[in-house]
């Protein structure tokens, strides 16, 4: 049986990745540093995947697994040398604790002269492929820098499937169950795999790449981040319940809109296409059975409004495209309403918002998005309702502003 290895063994990994491996005939080993998990993946060798939606649930058992602890670095390195392909979801902040366990399997495989090996990275993070082939070349000779380029692919990925936070109610007396949505399919930079595309289910290979990844960020990632800090704004516990609020889904649906256009325009995908995306994601956003917190998704607003982000690089990407991101904007500005909150020291006002835009967001406080956004969040702080924000963004789209609050 071929053998795959699935570096991180939590929501994605389980939920989703490992899982597609599973059902495409591998057998699969985890490598995870949480000891309940690999113990009981190692006892029982499978494990439940729960599809949830409005009209119930299905289980499906995940079969031919075991794992490994990331701390035992001999067993880690051993996987990774004789595995056929790999996967990581760790997340980003911990892709360089993992690196020294992916060089110590390089070398292994090199020793033995064995074949190509695909990585695909499974990393809520821009550049995922070039960030973690820095990190691995600073611990290789330049010898080995050389086989790694011909051996290894780093293959990016988007990964589309929303799973949330696990609650005890959705574990459902087993630890190692994982609810997710149906969605399950698994875009990949065709051009990176070395020694040919293996065949994994529900994976789509597709070049270029750099797409897909704009399109996750700048109209998912966007979409749903601005979904819960407009819930936020009304003091909504669930994405379901923010996007059930008409005014929410309508700023929701334009501002992707705003970010179709532009990536139509980019790189000359028919906007149809993107279209019809969108029309499934919102209605992907509305599944009460998923649980997922407008807390969960709009976590991290720093990271969410930097440079390249969700936020701010949808709105750049707008722009330099000739559109206006007056929708995109509105879900900004309540994002920065919500660092200012969690931010101990700081408290809300316009000229805190604009030091904001300018130390995580990177803008010039005479810029045209700096000019968008804090316009939103002045009325956010004034307590307008978020109809008088989606009028606010009508009158930028048509440019009759100045008749506007």
């Amino acid at each position: 049986m071929k053998q795959a290895v699935m570096y991180g063994g939590g929501n994605i990994g389980r939920g989703f990745i490992g899982a597609l491996l599973s059902q495409s005939g591998y057998r699969v080993t985890f490598i995870d540093v949480a000891e309940p998990v690999v113990n009981a993946l190692r006892e029982k060798e499978t494990y439940p995947v729960r599809y949830v939606d409005s009209s119930g649930y299905e289980d499906v058992w995940i079969e031919n697994v075991t794992a490994v602890n990331g701390n035992d670095a001999e067993s880690a390195t051993d996987a990774i040398a004789n595995c056929d392909i790999m996967a990581t979801a760790v997340g980003a902040r911990i892709l360089k604790f993992i690196v020294p366990n992916i060089v110590g399997g390089l070398r292994k495989r090199w020793a033995k002269g064995a074949s190509p090996l695909n990585i695909i990275i499974c990393e809520n993070l821009m550049d995922a492929n070039k960030v973690l082939e820095g990190m691995l070349k600073e611990q290789l000779t330049p010898e080995e820098i050389v086989w790694f380029d011909e051996t290894v692919g780093l293959v990016e990925a988007s990964i589309g499937r929303m799973v949330p936070v696990q609650t005890e109610e959705m574990k459902d007396g087993d630890p190692m169950r994982v609810c997710v949505e149906r969605y399950g399919f698994l875009p990949t930079d065709k051009a990176a795999f070395r020694g040919g595309v293996p065949e994994i289910r529900n994976m789509v290979p597709f070049e270029p790449f750099d797409f897909y990844i704009k399109r996750k960020l700048y109209i998912h990632n966007m979409g749903h981040a601005t979904t819960a800090y407009l819930g936020d704004v009304l003091g909504l516990e669930y994405i379901w319940q923010a996007i059930d609020v008409p005014e929410i889904r309508i700023i929701a649906q334009n501002a992707m809109l705003e970010s179709a256009m532009a990536l139509s325009k980019q790189y000359g995908v028919e906007l149809s296409q993107i279209q019809l995306h969108i029309t499934d994601l919102l209605g992907r956003f509305t599944n009460a059975a998923l649980k997922d917190t407008c807390k969960r998704v709009g976590g991290d607003p720093a990271r969410k409004l930097s440079p390249a982000d969700r936020l701010i690089g949808s709105s750049a990407l707008a722009l330099k495209n000739g559109i206006a991101p007056a929708y995109i904007t509105v879900g900004a500005a309540a994002a920065v309403r919500r660092y200012i909150d969690e931010t101990e020291g700081l408290a809300q006002s316009a000229e805190t918002a604009e030091k904001v835009l300018a130390e995580v967001s990177g803008l010039a406080a005479d810029s045209e998005l700096v000019g968008l956004i804090l316009g939103y969040y002045r009325m956010l702080l004034d307590g307008c309702s978020l109809s008088d924000l989606r009028r606010r963004a009508d009158a930028v789209k048509s440019g009759s502003l100045k008749n506007v609050i």
